[in-house]
């Protein structure tokens, strides 16, 4: 087998980090923050920006191949997850079972959200991992903190218009979609600058542990191969 084919156990326990991040924002996705009077978030962004930092992470360290892996796996997990949350839900319950519409609402998703969720994260943990890698050869591997914050400014904006936008878009004032794009968009912004710190000390020890410091020079960004 060759080495490119292989990962490190550390690869494995962030990739899982990861994806556990992934699947309970998505599970916790329906419960609504009042941040202020006049601003609403999905409780989602408390945690679902840490995806988007541990992707830095994968690309900074092992590469936008190695990261695209991560990605899909990713996705294909939140897609698995979603058919037994509709699976479980289909299934006849005993008349004394009194929770069903409970457990319909807070497991379930729509169509719609859910091809929003996905359409989301795809195009904005593939921009933000091809940004940053882009930006690293560019910079010569220095300047992390710009690299994140830029590959971040890309990836959460095109995170949060998707989303927002196919799930809400002609079911509420205009106006209102507009604003819970810029509020949630500035929150993980803001998230990734505050983190920014952090980002930087598992970055290194993780370059350490692993003994890699990946520089994607003269790779085709292809989401699928290559």
């Amino acid at each position: 087998m060759s080495r490119e084919k292989t990962v490190s156990k550390l690869f494995m326990c962030i990739g899982i980090i990861f994806v556990t991040c992934l699947l309970l924002s998505n599970l916790i996705a329906g419960k609504m923050w009042a941040v202020t009077e006049n601003i609403t978030l999905p409780a989602a962004v408390i945690l679902f920006p840490l995806t988007y930092i541990i992707g830095d992470v994968f690309t900074e360290v092992y590469g936008f191949k190695k990261a695209r892996t991560i990605i899909w796996l990713g996705f294909a997990c939140s897609f698995f997850a979603v058919i037994i949350y509709l699976i479980t839900i289909a299934l006849p319950h005993p008349g004394y079972w009194e929770n069903q519409e409970a457990y319909a609402a807070v497991m379930g998703t729509t169509p719609r959200v859910a091809v929003a969720s996905f359409a989301g994260y795809l195009f904005g943990e593939f921009s933000n991992s091809i940004v940053l890698s882009k930006l690293k050869v560019a910079t010569r591997g220095k300047n992390l903190w710009l690299r994140t914050i830029l590959s971040t400014v890309v990836g959460e904006g095109l995170d949060s218009v998707i989303f927002i936008t196919i799930s809400f878009w002609g079911t509420m004032e205009n106006s209102v979609v507009l604003k819970m794009i810029l509020f949630q968009y500035l929150f993980k912004v803001a998230y990734e600058v505050i983190f920014t710190p952090l980002t930087y000390v598992v970055v290194k020890a993780v370059k350490k542990a692993e003994g890699v410091d990946t520089f994607d020079e003269g790779i085709k960004y292809n989401v699928l191969k290559g």
